[in-house]
């Protein structure tokens, strides 16, 4: 069965694409749930423009990404937390305490959905922390935990 998918659907395509599912699959699943409509002739042009209006939208969102990126690369965000023996912290700075204070320090609102810390920061120093811009942007934060008594 081909169908036009009309929402972005994981590991099968992005909205406006045109592609070939199971019977089953699309018929059970995709087209009920509102993801994808039959592909017919009328529809095809509809397609071509969600494709070209997506595509358009996502360029947009990419230069955003990559301004962002730009202002954010070279800056060092100082968290300052109580700090115990060996550099360790009592408590720890989390996702939300970041992008805090990058806010603060930039003026830059992070999704926290875009920031991937895997664990959060346990001890004082610097720290390289992930974000994904955009699909195709990704930068490293650079982040000191310092003692909030310095």
């Amino acid at each position: 069965m081909k169908v036009v998918l009309r929402s972005d659907v994981s590991g099968l395509g992005k909205r406006g694409d045109l592609v070939q599912v199971a019977d089953g699959y699309g018929r059970n699943y995709l087209l009920p749930q509102g993801h994808a409509i039959p592909a017919t002739p009328g529809i095809m042009a509809q397609a071509t423009a969600m494709r070209k209006a997506r595509d358009i939208k996502d360029h947009r969102a990419k230069e955003a990404a990559e301004e962002i990126a730009v202002r954010l690369v070279g800056m060092t965000f100082e968290i300052a937390a109580k700090v115990g023996k060996d550099s360790k912290l009592f408590g720890s700075i989390g996702v939300h305490d970041v992008i805090d204070k990058v806010k603060e320090a930039s003026g830059i609102e992070l999704d926290r959905k875009r920031v991937h810390m895997h664990d959060p920061i346990k001890s004082s120093g610097d720290h390289q922390i992930p974000v994904k811009l955009h699909d195709e942007v990704e930068i490293q934060l650079n982040v000191k935990v310092v003692s909030d008594s310095e």
